[in-house]
């Protein structure tokens, strides 16, 4: 499926869930959604922590176009959106045409669904995605670096790998500079903060092999994350796991190539 068919799904409600499987080899972003007056701040963020908050796309005050998908439309082109108040969820829908105003923002940031494809056709595939469950995330004690009234803690994704296997899935995914690159730590004592990796903030738990370890990487659910603790008075996310499908191909994030 294409990144335009896996869109159309989405818009037409005939894919309501996650997306990590659908549009293989496709490139997806995470989303969000300021007002104007907190777009500059949002920009800093990203370009300041560029890690968890790899920037693809900004688009204009008000539009709803991405150039990274022909004919897209942000507002219903994801499976699920969080409209957030103050820092409180307010209330979730199927699209957000009727939350839309002419101040509104977009950010649209990298998502390591696409440097699993890299280790899927290593012989590596994520344990998420073989159990048909979302990826777990976690919030960390880790600081980011702050930008005007925007304050918070980086999130990571985590996806089990044995401790033989970890250097490939370094090198595997360390060009992948747009998609949060290689893993920010691994193992049980890595300074996150993280205490029971069977309960994660977003996402599924996932089980583990024998002599496995958990892998963490930068998360795009970051910026979302900071302008929800940050209680900015109006943001849109989508659903966890719910991404943007774009056109781009999963080839022309590494490093260089966009």
């Amino acid at each position: 499926m294409s990144g335009a068919r896996a869109r159309q799904a989405i818009r037409k409600k005939q894919h309501t869930g996650p997306t990590a499987t659908l549009a293989p080899g496709f490139v997806q972003a995470n989303l969000v959604v300021v007002p104007q007056a907190d777009a500059a701040d949002m920009r800093s963020l990203c370009a300041r922590n560029p890690v968890p908050c790899p920037l693809l796309e900004e688009l204009t005050a008000g539009s709803h176009r991405s150039r990274l998908a022909g004919g897209s439309d942000v507002r219903v082109d994801l499976s699920g959106y969080r409209l957030w108040r103050d820092g409180e969820l307010v209330e979730r829908a199927s699209d957000a045409k009727a939350w839309w105003r002419g101040d509104l923002v977009t950010f649209l940031i990298g998502c390591s669904f696409t440097f699993e494809s890299a280790l899927s056709e290593a012989g590596l595939p994520p344990r998420h995605a073989t159990c048909g469950v979302n990826v777990p995330m976690y919030r960390t004690a880790i600081p980011l670096a702050p930008a005007g009234k925007l304050r918070g803690h980086m999130i990571v994704s985590m996806r089990p790998y044995r401790a033989g296997d970890l250097e490939r899935v370094r090198d595997l995914t360390r060009p992948f500079v747009e998609a949060h690159g290689e893993p920010v730590a691994w193992g049980y004592q890595n300074g996150l903060g993280i205490r029971d990796l069977s309960r994660p903030d977003e996402g599924d738990p996932v089980p583990f092999e024998p002599e496995e370890i958990p892998v963490f990487w930068g998360c795009g659910v970051t910026p979302q994350q900071v302008a929800i603790e940050s209680r900015l008075p109006f943001v849109i996310t989508h659903e966890p796991g719910h991404m943007f499908v774009t056109d781009l191909r999963h080839a022309d994030l590494k490093r260089g190539r966009r």
